[in-house]
């Protein structure tokens, strides 16, 4: 620990404070409100929800800090059942559609672990892969995120939890009750938003990003620095390491190697 923060003190940051950011996909806003917790001003984009569709959404040129967003995950699911609609890639290809018109400093598309490779011209490039007890929280969720920088930057994922004891809360989980599945996101008790009938609450609540993940990831955005200036992980965690070390953990090694071994295969 005291490794890692003096790695901290010697890394260049490079962020403004009070950043402007466009959320896509914005759902119920869980990811959202990590980043309001932050101090981030968000505007939300178009949703599904609210009857809004990007697709017809464009975004000015030289206004926003950075977009986020959590494009739909059914197509790229590991879980799924059924033959992918083709409405994942439209929609990845939707969110770099506005990065590139937007042209903000960064990006941060979140989803997971299957989704392809999301890489824009000109933006330094990072692949996250975050479980959900590794920020305090009871369930086994595992959330994938990419990040580019046009400034260089990098993210330093700080992580504080071991393991968790309880399964992933997905969206048509009904035997977790919403307030339990809600406490797990990281919702505070009686989180509701009468408008939704029970079922679609129960699928926004399941779609969303852990809370206290979300919090992690956006502060770590906000401390972003310099890759010129912190050592990390091969493996692309985000972890620091130092000395001659190329991985964090053996884990890591061995993501890595699965990385690897599925670049080759395809």
């Amino acid at each position: 620990m005291l490794q890692q923060q003096a790695l901290h003190l010697e890394a260049k940051t490079m962020t403004a404070r009070n950043e402007l950011t466009l959320s896509l996909f914005p759902n119920i806003g869980l990811l959202d409100r990590g980043f309001e917790d932050n101090g981030f001003c968000v505007v939300r984009g178009p949703d599904l929800i609210w009857g809004g569709d990007i697709r017809r959404f464009h975004a000015p040129a030289g206004k926003f800090d950075g977009v986020f967003g959590g494009s739909p995950c059914q197509d790229f699911s590991a879980s799924r059942r059924v033959e992918p609609t083709g409405d994942g890639l439209e929609m990845i290809g939707e969110f770099v559609r506005v990065v590139l018109e937007a042209q903000p400093v960064w990006y941060l598309l979140e989803n997971v672990p299957r989704v392809p490779d999301v890489k824009i011209a000109g933006y330094s490039w990072q692949r996250l892969d975050l479980w959900a007890h590794e920020f305090g929280s009871r369930q086994r969720r595992n959330r994938h995120f990419q990040f580019g920088a046009r400034d260089g930057s990098v993210l330093v994922i700080e992580r504080e939890g071991s393991g968790g004891d309880v399964a992933t809360v997905t969206a048509s989980d009904s035997a977790i009750p919403i307030s339990e599945a809600a406490r797990l996101q990281g919702l505070p008790d009686g989180f509701d938003i009468p408008a939704f009938r029970r079922s679609a609450l129960r699928r926004a609540i399941g779609n969303g990003v852990p809370y206290p993940m979300a919090v992690a990831v956006a502060a770590a955005i906000k401390n972003r620095v310099s890759a010129e200036s912190v050592k990390l992980c091969a493996c692309s965690c985000g972890r620091l390491i130092s000395g001659r070390k190329t991985y964090a953990r053996t884990a890591c090694r061995v993501r890595a190697h699965r990385r690897r071994s599925s670049s080759t295969a395809s």
